[in-house]
């Protein structure tokens, strides 16, 4: 008998859309090298590998070139996976213990709400090679332990921008959010795109880890605990934001299974 993995949509309730990716509940753990091949061979942003421990699950993520510490959306994908295949009944919380720490999610009708640890940005000057590749003027430079977190004066540019990856690569750091606020007959309050070509991944689809850092910039910025945001790649993606200031973002995002397989 083989390994069930599940690739699981998340960030959205339509097939294809928001960040997919694969999931992989194992009996004992198996070894770096052997996760980081199957990551590689799925050739998802991430792949998270779970194993039961006595009080929840250890969580790992892995892009197709390395670990992460933190991945939001393949979170999102495990707690889907954890319900919808029995491990878990759907009035349990789902704990996982992760290189950031214990994080949890629950079930709240059609969403899952997962608890985060914020992630902070100082602002920085700006500086000509982060503008020269992404292609758009910069209104604000931020930086926190994710990456660069970079403002634009338009929602247009945030969803037309065509960045040179290879110039991306080339900077100190090379994972940077782009953001900024919403036409004023939007439903959501701002959006984003997430690059990092650094991570083998020249653009995430849906980013949780990256509103982490967006949930106190916005808050800053609009006077606001509660947000409703939309992550502007090609896929497309849908979180419920809140931030009460504190230690912890809460996140919420919708999921859906696209298929089962077997590594044998």
């Amino acid at each position: 008998m083989g390994q069930t993995i599940i690739q699981v949509d998340a960030f959205t309730n339509t097939p294809f859309a928001g960040n997919p990716a694969a999931v992989c509940v194992l009996p004992t753990s198996q070894s770096e090298d052997w996760m980081q091949k199957v990551a590689q061979e799925m050739n998802l942003s991430e792949t998270a590998f779970l194993v039961r421990q006595e009080d929840g699950f250890h969580l790992r993520w892995f892009t197709p070139t390395t670990e992460v510490p933190l991945c939001g959306h393949a979170t999102l994908a495990s707690a889907h996976v954890l319900w919808s295949q029995g491990h878990l009944l759907p009035d349990e919380v789902a704990r996982f213990h992760t290189k950031s720490g214990l994080l949890t999610a629950k079930k709240q009708g059609s969403w899952i709400e997962l608890d985060f640890p914020v992630n902070h940005s100082e602002e920085i000057t700006a500086f000509p090679e982060l503008a020269e590749a992404l292609g758009v003027p910069i209104t604000t430079v931020m930086k926190n332990s994710l990456g660069y977190l970079v403002q634009v004066e338009s929602e247009d540019l945030v969803r037309q921008m065509q960045p040179n990856f290879e110039r991306l690569k080339a900077l100190s750091l090379s994972e940077l959010i782009v953001t900024s606020s919403t036409h004023k007959d939007s439903e959501y309050d701002f959006v984003s795109r997430f690059f990092a070509p650094g991570l083998g991944i020249n653009e995430d689809p849906v980013t949780g880890a990256a509103h982490c850092c967006l949930a106190p910039f916005w808050r800053d910025r609009l006077g606001k605990d509660e947000f409703f945001a939309y992550q502007a790649s090609s896929r497309g993606g849908v979180l419920k934001i809140r931030y009460d200031g504190g230690s912890r973002v809460y996140l919420s995002g919708q999921a859906v299974t696209i298929l089962r397989g077997e590594l044998i």
